[in-house]
């Protein structure tokens, strides 16, 4: 009996302008990290992974209409967040210092904290980012139709 091979061809990502919508998703919630009061950001952790603070049974009666406007963009941080939690330590890492921390971090800072080597780091935040489009389904893909 033989075997029939199926073979499936994911599309393949485009880098630099994936990194680019990568870095806009990351801008946008830096912008919003700092609209948000102190002590409802979210804690990260020495293992970085970001733990968003648990607030239930909380009385909103005179800030609904505050609350309501403020949904989507806990939303939003919380789907990047959630994001970022799935991606293996070392891409956490660099993600969260790269792009999450209130600081802008140098990378050469970042290898060394890592203990990696700058080739090694390079490599590995590139895929980090690919793993983080992916994520969030924000990959771009070559031979895609570019809208606008």
């Amino acid at each position: 009996m033989e075997w029939n091979q199926i073979t499936f061809k994911l599309p393949k990502i485009d880098f630099n302008p994936t990194k680019q919508v990568v870095e806009d998703a990351f801008k946008m919630y830096r912008k919003l990290l700092f609209k948000v009061p102190t002590e409802k950001l979210p804690k990260i952790t020495t293992t970085y992974s970001l733990t968003p603070p648990n607030q239930t049974n909380e009385f909103h009666s005179t800030t609904e209409d505050a609350a309501i406007f403020n949904v989507e963009r806990e939303q939003y941080m919380k789907f990047i967040q959630n994001a970022i939690n799935r991606l293996n330590g070392d891409h956490r890492a660099i993600l969260i210092q790269s792009y999450m921390s209130k600081e802008n971090i140098k990378d050469y800072v970042i290898y060394n904290d890592l203990g990696m080597s700058s080739r090694t780091y390079y490599r590995e935040k590139k895929e980090a980012i690919i793993s983080i489009a992916n994520a969030l389904d924000i990959a771009v893909y070559e031979n895609e139709v570019k809208a606008g």
